[in-house]
């Protein structure tokens, strides 16, 4: 039986490079249906075809499988964000099935109205050096390298998979320092827009926390290392869903599906 939500958020999949956990997030794809379904940004990683065309048919698939659940009755609205920036000239358009939006207003079953966007326009690295983004991403890519190989051998062993990005990004106090910032600034923002609360991805790390003027900030995460999406239950509570943890344990214990209504409203 299929997992179903009211909404579904995926960001930070990078399709397009060798980091991308394609195998795991067309899993998720395949065992989960929503009534809407929002990519996040940063979906291709069209910064890394600078350096060399990668597309596997897994990447393809994932592609497919989307087009596929828009033909279907999903609502999907693409949201570019920093790494597909290419597809923002394009916003406004349908294509196959898929809205493509600079950023969109969600409003969920309980009410809530959420800003929906990537982020990185609140990132003043990617918005004033992107030079030194690019770097910082090329960066990331040599780390996710070097953890795919650690992490193999850890397998052998019969450890689970541990993140040293994210391990790092906990200890270093300037990256938490980073994103205690980001927050604010959502939050600022959340209160300029007059909506309950903010849904982004973009520096892929997952959460769910009360900000500033009682806003709720909620980030998708990515699908490189800690394979979540945000969701939406019937009801319009919010949760994250670990893939590669909670799978198996969600699968067992899915309900029947439910039809909600509401929910998608215009570009904000």
């Amino acid at each position: 039986m299929k997992l179903h939500y009211r909404s579904i958020w995926i960001s930070d999949t990078h399709l397009g490079t060798k980091g991308c956990k394609a195998e795991y997030l067309r899993d998720f794809l395949d065992n989960s249906e929503s009534d809407y379904l929002y990519l996040v940004g940063d979906i291709i990683d069209c910064w890394k075809f600078r350096s060399g065309f990668y597309w596997p048919a897994l990447h393809n698939d994932i592609v497919q499988r989307i087009i596929k659940k828009a033909k279907a009755g999903t609502r999907v609205v693409y949201i570019p964000g920093n790494h597909d920036e290419m597809f923002r000239k394009h916003a406004g358009m349908h294509f196959n099935g898929i809205d493509i939006q600079l950023n969109a207003v969600h409003k969920t079953q309980d009410g809530r109205r959420f800003l929906v966007l990537h982020g990185d326009e609140f990132d003043s690295i990617v918005c004033h050096n992107k030079s030194l983004a690019y770097i910082g991403g090329e960066a990331y890519e040599v780390l996710l390298y070097i953890n795919r190989w650690f992490n193999a051998i850890r397998a052998r062993l019969g450890y689970k998979y541990w993140s040293l990005s994210a391990y790092l990004k906990h200890k270093v106090k300037n990256i938490v320092a980073f994103m205690d910032n980001y927050q604010h600034i959502l939050s600022l923002e959340a209160q300029k827009r007059k909506v309950d609360g903010i849904i982004c991805g973009h520096i892929h790390h997952a959460d769910i926390s009360d900000m500033e003027f009682g806003k709720t900030y909620a980030n998708c995460g990515d699908w490189v290392e800690s394979c979540t999406a945000l969701v939406e239950n019937a009801a319009g509570q919010l949760s994250i869903v670990h893939w590669l943890e909670d799978s198996q344990r969600l699968l067992d214990a899915a309900p029947e599906p439910q039809t909600a209504t509401g929910g998608y409203a215009q570009a904000a």
